[in-house]
C-alpha cells in the first residue's frame, strides 16, 4: 500500500523538461499522422505504440536510440496542422493527469518543417496558436515554449532557430535550448554569441549537457554559455568542482529519473538515489521532470512517487523540489515578455 504523500492533495506542479515530441498521446498521434496522410509503417495501432514509446526498459540502450524514436514522432508533426493540436493537447493532458499548473515545452521548428518544404514561421505561429487555445480552455495554467537548436545542424541553422526564438518572444516562446543526438564535432562554445544575444533579449537559456558521455561538455556549457537551467546534467554529480561552480552560479538542473534509467544514462535506482543525495549535499539545485511522458510512459506525479517509493525522496523533498521547479521557471522569471 502507498504511503500518503504530499501528492495526494493534488498540489500544483511545475514541469520544466518536457520534448512536444515525447508528450502527446499515442492515440493522437495516431489520428494526427491519418489527417496528414503520412504513411505508417503498420497499420496495426498496437504495434504503432510499441514504434513511438520506449514500452519495456530493455527497448532502449543508449541515448542515440532513445533518439530515433523522436524520428517518428517530429515527422508526424511536421505540419502547422499537427503542430497546434500537438501542444494544444501537451498542456490540457497534463493539467487534467497531473494538475500541472506551469509546463513548459520544447521542440526543434526545423525538425518539423520537412527540410524546408513547410515554412518555419508558419510551423512556430502554430505551435503559439495550439498554445493559446489550451490556456483559453484552462485558465489556471501557465506555459511557454522553448525552441531548440540541434547538436547536429551547423551555426547557420541554429542561428536562425534563435533568430526566431527572438521574433516570437513575448507571443509565447520563453527560452532556447540545444539538444539532439550525440555528435563529437559539435562545439558549445561556437554558439556563445547566440545564446548571449537571446539571453540579452530576455529569452530564458536552457542547454542539455551532462545527460551521459563527457563531463567536460558540461564544463563547456558552463563556462562559456552559462545557462540559467541544465537539461539532465547528473554527470556533474561525479565532479566536485563542477559541482561547486553550477551551486555558486544558481544553475538549476532538469532531472528526469526515468529518462535516465530507460536510456541507460543511469544504471539502476542506487545510482539514481547516488546522483540525487550527491547534488543535494552539494547544494546544486534540481527539479524533477519527465522528458517525454507519453513516450517514456510516466507523468510528473509517477517521477515523484518514485523516488518517495525508494526512499530517495521525503515529503519535504517533494514539496522542495516543487518550489525550485516553480521559481526557476522562465515563466516565474518573465522570459520571452
Amino acid at each position: 500500500m502507498t504511503e500518503p504523500s504530499v501528492l495526494d492533495d493534488r498540489p500544483e506542479l511545475t514541469e520544466l523538461h518536457a520534448h512536444v515530441g515525447g508528450a502527446v498521446n499515442p492515440a493522437i498521434m495516431w489520428s494526427v499522422a491519418h489527417q496528414q496522410g503520412i504513411r505508417l509503417p503498420t497499420k496495426d495501432y498496437w504495434q504503432f505504440v510499441e514504434l513511438i514509446t520506449v514500452s519495456h526498459p530493455d527497448k532502449v540502450n543508449n541515448l542515440a536510440e532513445y533518439d530515433l524514436i523522436f524520428r517518428w514522432t517530429e515527422l508526424i508533426q511536421s505540419s502547422p496542422v499537427a503542430v497546434e493540436r500537438s501542444v494544444y493537447e501537451v498542456i490540457g493532458g497534463a493539467y487534467r493527469k497531473c494538475n500541472i499548473t506551469t509546463l513548459e515545452m520544447r521542440f526543434n521548428p526545423m525538425k518539423r518543417n520537412r527540410e524546408g518544404e513547410k515554412d518555419l514561421d508558419h510551423i512556430i505561429s502554430a505551435a503559439i496558436r495550439g498554445q493559446d487555445r489550451a490556456l483559453l480552455e484552462y485558465p489556471l495554467m501557465r506555459a511557454g515554449l522553448i525552441l531548440m537548436m540541434d547538436r547536429t545542424f551547423p551555426l547557420e541553422l541554429n542561428a536562425i532557430i534563435v533568430e526566431k526564438a527572438l521574433r516570437y518572444r513575448g507571443r509565447g516562446i520563453v527560452g532556447i535550448d540545444i539538444a539532439g543526438p550525440p555528435n563529437p564535432a559539435f562545439s558549445y562554445r561556437e554558439h556563445a554569441g547566440l545564446v548571449a544575444r537571446a539571453r540579452e533579449a530576455g529569452l530564458g537559456v536552457t542547454i542539455h549537457t551532462g545527460e551521459e558521455g563527457s563531463v567536460a561538455d558540461m564544463w563547456e556549457v558552463v563556462e562559456y554559455l552559462t545557462p540559467d537551467r541544465i537539461g539532465h546534467g547528473i554527470l556533474c554529480a561525479y565532479d566536485e568542482r563542477l559541482m561547486e561552480l553550477v551551486a555558486r552560479r544558481g544553475i538549476v538542473l532538469e532531472v528526469c529519473p526515468t529518462s535516465n534509467l530507460r536510456t541507460r544514462a543511469i544504471e539502476d535506482v542506487p545510482q539514481l538515489r547516488h546522483i540525487l543525495t550527491t547534488l543535494r549535499a552539494h547544494g546544486v539545485p534540481f527539479t524533477i521532470n519527465t522528458d517525454g511522458p507519453e513516450m517514456l510512459l510516466t507523468d510528473l506525479i509517477r517521477e515523484y512517487r518514485l523516488l518517495l517509493g525508494h526512499g530517495i525522496f521525503t515529503d519535504a523533498d517533494v514539496r522542495a523540489s516543487i518550489q525550485t521547479a516553480y521559481d526557476a521557471s522562465f515563466l516565474t522569471r518573465g522570459c520571452g515578455q
